[in-house]
């Protein structure tokens, strides 16, 4: 099943949280001691998938305001600099737990504090976690990669089936050469998946084309060289060993044809941000092109400093998609771009119970009233 909605329908979870049955409500048993919720006016779907978030964040809500990307970025980490760390845990709590009475089963998360992990953690929740990494200067090399290495050896014993790390060497303004091919080797090495912030703005293409633009002027501004590496950011990742079926490339905005061949054969997935990309005026990600070319693409929300919420329905919206389209992205789709459609995403028997009850379809904005995770119950109307 991928993923239709079920009306007068039913789901029997076992108790080990999985599915199993699924179909008319006349056709599945009710077994003895068997606990029964109806919803006799709402729809039933998969837990929907929000492939790229930043919930470390979510207590900066509203805190940015600053028009131009690269002093956007900037203000973000002034922003998380000025955040202590009890903050960071309790904005990656309210997070997990804002997605949940959004309907939102599975989040995949970028983030250079561990809170969310440890939260998804705590809490029961579902989700990959990507243990960002920074270094321009490839005279701090070593440094970042010890940094990276420890956090991945603090954060590795939280990891479990519903609980995932990976890596992110965060973007090619923030990250050097050598610091992306050392991070690629080292993914391949512990069997890490890998997030990259890729082709998301004009500044970034124009600094790895020409190592010009306001990213080059604050590399040079921090005695840094900035190299022009003549090609697009996605060939320049192709280039550092990056991309493979194990990369999640974030946003894909600026590419070109030569581009999407490149993404198709490294059979990396997309975190497809309409939101975020339209507020920060980078354009628009030709998500047609992706899907003809047999790319796996999610929807993400990005964080709340640059759309305010995390509303997967509003991203659905912006990207154009009809009702079946949507739920096919947020549930299904959302699964295969981070490997875990075997899982998740479809309403299948033997996959894991995450499930939602919605009180209608679009074009109504649907509403959440229960949200079931692995079987358990973590939001109720």
């Amino acid at each position: 099943m991928t993923a239709p909605p079920i009306e007068d329908g039913a789901v029997l979870v076992d108790a080990a949280g999985r599915i199993a049955g699924v179909g008319p409500h006349a056709h599945i048993p009710t077994p003895p001691r068997t606990e029964a919720l109806e919803y006799p006016d709402a729809i039933l779907v998969p837990g929907l998938i929000n492939c790229h978030t930043h919930l470390e964040l979510t207590h900066l809500a509203g805190q940015n305001a600053e028009p131009e990307f690269a002093k956007w970025i900037r203000r973000i980490r002034e922003l998380k600099d000025a955040t202590p760390p009890e903050g960071f845990e309790e904005a990656a709590l309210a997070g997990v737990k804002d997605c949940w009475a959004r309907g939102v089963t599975c989040i995949a998360e970028t983030g250079s504090t561990g809170a969310v992990m440890r939260a998804l953690h705590d809490v029961g929740g579902r989700g990959i976690v990507y243990q960002e990494v920074f270094g321009p200067d490839p005279a701090n090399l070593d440094a970042s990669m010890r940094e990276l290495e420890e956090a991945v050896g603090h954060l590795r014993p939280l990891a479990s089936e519903r609980v995932r790390l990976g890596v992110s060497p965060h973007a090619p303004y923030t990250v050097s050469a050598p610091l992306y091919e050392a991070v690629a080797a080292f993914a391949r090495r512990e069997r890490l998946p890998v997030a990259v912030h890729l082709a998301e703005s004009r500044e970034e293409s124009q600094f790895v084309r020409d190592g010009a633009g306001p990213f080059g002027d604050a590399w040079r501004a921090r005695g840094i060289h900035a190299p022009a590496h003549r090609c697009t950011p996605v060939e320049y990742l192709r280039r550092q060993g990056v991309l493979t079926a194990d990369t999640l490339s974030i946003h894909c905005v600026q590419v070109d044809a030569p581009d999407i061949a490149i993404l198709a054969a490294a059979g990396a997935a997309i975190a497809h941000c309409p939101r975020s990309n339209r507020a920060h005026n980078h354009g628009s990600a030709p998500l047609v092109a992706f899907r003809t070319a047999g790319l796996r693409v999610g929807l993400g929300t990005d964080s709340v400093v640059s759309v305010g919420d995390l509303d997967l329905w509003a991203e659905a919206q912006a990207a154009g998609l009809d009702w079946a389209d949507a739920l096919r992205m947020l549930t299904i789709e959302g699964a295969r771009a981070l490997g875990w459609e075997d899982e998740i995403g479809s309403l299948d028997v033997g996959k894991a119970a995450d499930l939602v009850v919605l009180t209608a379809q679009p074009p109504i904005r649907p509403t959440t009233l229960l949200t079931v995770l692995g079987g358990r119950i973590v939001h109720q109307v």
